[in-house]
């Protein structure tokens, strides 16, 4: 099992603050991929953390491990 977690507009995209899936090999690009087919979300410019730590798109995620998409802030 991972855990998805999702802020800002993206939690109102998708319904919910945090999502749990079932672990299958697959990669940060993938998951992306996967998001924006099911979810109708452009990910492109979303930084994500896995286990609270700025993560690479290439990188296989493990079972447990909680990703959180952060999208761009912007401020004045």
């Amino acid at each position: 099992m991972i855990t998805l977690l999702f802020f800002s507009y993206l939690k109102e995209a998708v319904g919910n603050e945090q999502i749990k899936m079932e672990y299958t090999p697959i990669t940060i690009k993938q998951l992306k991929q996967q998001l924006e087919t099911d979810y109708g979300l452009d990910l492109q410019h979303v930084m994500v953390a896995v286990n609270e730590e700025y993560a690479q798109e290439g990188q296989l995620l493990q079972p447990g491990d909680t990703i959180a998409f952060i999208p761009p802030v912007s401020g004045g």
